[in-house]
């Protein structure tokens, strides 16, 4: 009962963060615009932001919990910093070292390739050490979750969890006196979808405003945070998936409420990616559905990234995306995953780049001259 509680309470912070796409940040304050009758819910998302959220951190730290825990202004910001930061990473520039001298503390009760390999790499790369920490924890099991969340606060500079329960991340925040970074949780994946950002903008050199994402697939976690970032910037998201897999309701009328970015919902994939500026999938059963593999296959066979659905979009100029890992053959042929429509490569790779500059910017740390 408690979790239930706890995850109505995620979802509540997360649609009010999307009432924040109509409030401007100047330094530390939130100034309203003119729309009263979003106030009484900024109001509940402030109080709620400053008691649970951003509990105990300095004024000039933050967590990143949801995509929409940033601004529109913020997130650009992160983004052009990625860029910044992946120049002089690739380059070998030695000299930038904004974490010398400090550890982050990464928390896994679901394990992962890219989220360890990329916050791990990347924060040793910026100049600081990452400690790997996973069933030995036992977070909400051996050990409450807001013990955990003290004692590692109070040993290191930064935390990272990627859980299953969105209610232990939301609260290794809340008694936290660092940063936490979501790396992954059952409700959203924030760091993948800036990334996923980061990679579109590249590939097709321009801003993600006005363009058309089409999602095809599960209603999961990763539509979660792209619903989220719709919440913030001014594109077109659509979900295509099954009936009875669809995102989470709530979390669609917050992006309509919102009226910065667009999202739909829709069983008929042929029909959604026409026009797609990128097309994106994900597995169709997930690391804790495994167990409804069988069943999924045949419900979701209709929804697989083929080369017709590719052409279907009618622009050869499509980018394709993939969370990773791909179960190849299942929500994505071979043929797509390799053609030179696919940047799912430079996708993973942007994991590191964008999280490096989430890690700075969350903490405030020194930034590239």
């Amino acid at each position: 009962e408690l979790l239930k509680k706890r995850c109505a309470l995620a979802m509540q912070i997360s649609i009010c963060a999307c009432i924040l796409s109509s409030i401007q940040s100047v330094g530390s304050t939130w100034m309203p615009l003119q729309k009263p009758h979003t106030l009484r819910a900024a109001r509940s998302y402030r109080l709620s932001r400053s008691s649970l959220l951003l509990a105990a951190l300095p004024d000039d730290q933050r967590h990143f919990i949801h995509v929409n825990d940033l601004s529109a202004t913020e997130l650009r910001d992160v983004l052009e910093l990625a860029k910044n930061i992946k120049k002089l990473v690739i380059t070998g520039e030695q000299t930038y070292r904004p974490f010398s001298g400090k550890t982050l503390a990464m928390i896994f009760t679901k394990p992962s390739t890219r989220t360890r390999v990329s916050f791990e790499a990347g924060y040793y790369r910026l100049g600081g050490h990452a400690l790997c920490l996973g069933e030995e924890v036992g977070i909400g099991k051996r050990e409450a979750t807001k013990d955990v969340a003290r004692v590692l606060a109070s040993m290191n500079d930064l935390l990272m969890a990627r859980l299953y329960a969105h209610a232990d991340m939301l609260e290794l925040a809340e008694y936290s006196n660092v940063p936490v970074i979501n790396g992954l949780t059952d409700f959203n994946h924030p760091c993948q979808i800036v990334a996923d950002v980061l990679t579109i903008e590249e590939v097709l050199d321009d801003k993600i405003d006005g363009k058309r994402v089409i999602y095809v697939g599960d209603g999961n976690n990763i539509v979660h945070s792209w619903l989220e970032l719709a919440c913030i910037i001014p594109f077109d998201f659509v979900c295509a998936c099954p009936p009875g897999y669809e995102p989470d309701a709530a979390l669609l009328a917050a992006v309509e409420k919102a009226a910065v970015g667009t999202a739909t919902v829709t069983h008929d994939p042929q029909a959604a990616v026409a026009g797609a500026d990128v097309v994106y999938a994900d597995v169709w059963a997930s690391m804790q559905q495994k167990d409804e593999a069988a069943a999924r296959e045949e419900i979701f066979a209709p929804f697989q990234v083929n080369e017709a659905l590719m052409e279907a979009t009618g622009k050869s100029g499509t980018v394709f995306l993939h969370c990773l890992p791909a179960e190849r053959g299942r929500e994505v042929t071979d043929g797509v995953i390799e053609s030179s429509q696919s940047h799912v490569f430079r996708q993973a790779e942007n994991r590191m780049h964008a999280q490096n500059a989430i890690m700075v910017f969350c903490c405030n740390a020194m930034r590239p001259s």
